[in-house]
């Protein structure tokens, strides 16, 4: 059996996954494969372990692996695999369970470190001067939560100990679940924008949430509001998103998750003056990324390949 780990960064999959007793040829790549390149890579193997949405697996790739049996994605959904041309092929598609935690840390310290204007703060200090200017302090202000699933859940009860008032939105958002989650139900998307002086987003990428966040929505922002996204990059328009910060509404962006990853040296997310102001902020989607994730993700990953070879799959996705 010839194992591909696909873009293991840091090199945790074999740190943490238990391959030997597989007996297989287990290749790790610990960079990105070009586009042009994937079939011809990883033509040779039987299995691909992915990490969620760093390499899509489109149906024309999939057509074109002739010995892939099985693909182990982290995570128990992944938009970036055709589930019909892998079901069509006969390929098996298995998963990981994730941790609700890391995400919803990750978008609460982005609240902080925008609203207390750190990163300023941080560069006076580093360029040898002083304070930078005033943030704010979280108490009274209110929190949108565009998305109230599991993890917008998690970001109400990180928030609700700082005194921020929350409220929350989506399209199907019903009162019962803002009561089981204890915040207030906006009666628009524009409306939570409207109120809000934090946004963040706890969407599920889907035709109906692509470009959620545009120009007219960023119009409805406060000048001061930051807004956050660790969910999914194409849910805001960047182009538009870039253009409001410019123009001075909402006040600061801080973004984990864009359309193009990892990031090209070159991508317009990369504007020093917005960066060096602080009202751009940019992490490289580390949101789930947190140790103990990564340690689940790759021992299940690892287990996910023992039960395939032992004739039992487990945690098989059905597309």
């Amino acid at each position: 059996m010839k194992i591909a780990v696909l873009d293991d960064y840091h090199g945790y999959a074999m740190r943490f996954g238990d391959w030997g007793a597989l007996g297989a040829d287990v290749t790790v790549f610990d960079t990105s494969i070009p586009d042009d390149a994937l079939a011809e890579t990883l033509a040779p193997f039987d299995v691909l372990c992915i990490m969620r949405e760093r390499t899509p697996l489109p149906g024309a790739l999939i057509a074109a692996l002739p010995k892939l049996r099985l693909i182990v994605t982290t995570g128990m959904r992944n938009a970036a695999i055709d589930m019909g041309a892998a079901a069509a092929r006969g390929v098996t598609v298995c998963g990981t369970a994730s941790r609700a935690s890391a995400t919803s840390h990750l978008a609460m310290t982005l609240i902080l470190v925008a609203a207390r204007n750190l990163i300023p703060n941080l560069n006076a200090v580093n360029g040898g001067g002083w304070q930078a200017g005033a943030g704010r302090d979280l108490e009274g202000l209110t929190l949108g939560l565009v998305g109230l699933g599991r993890l917008g859940a998690a970001v109400a009860a990180l928030a609700r100990p700082f005194g921020m008032e929350i409220t929350a939105w989506s399209a199907n958002l019903t009162d019962a679940r803002c009561a089981e989650v204890g915040v207030t139900r906006a009666e628009s998307l524009d409306a939570l924008l409207e109120a809000s002086d934090v946004v963040s987003i706890h969407q599920v990428l889907s035709d109906r949430t692509r470009g959620l966040i545009g120009a007219a929505e960023l119009a409805h922002m406060k000048p001061d509001a930051v807004l956050v996204n660790t969910s999914r990059g194409p849910i805001i328009d960047r182009d538009a998103l870039l253009a409001a910060l410019h123009q001075g509404r909402p006040g600061c962006a801080a973004i984990d998750v864009f359309e193009e990853e990892p990031l090209p040296a070159d991508s317009p997310w990369r504007d020093g003056a917005l960066i060096d102001s602080g009202r751009l902020i940019l992490t490289p989607h580390i949101g789930y990324g947190a140790l103990a994730t990564y340690a689940r993700m790759y021992r299940e990953t690892a287990e996910c390949v023992h039960a395939f070879a032992a004739g039992t799959p487990l945690r098989v996705i059905e597309g």
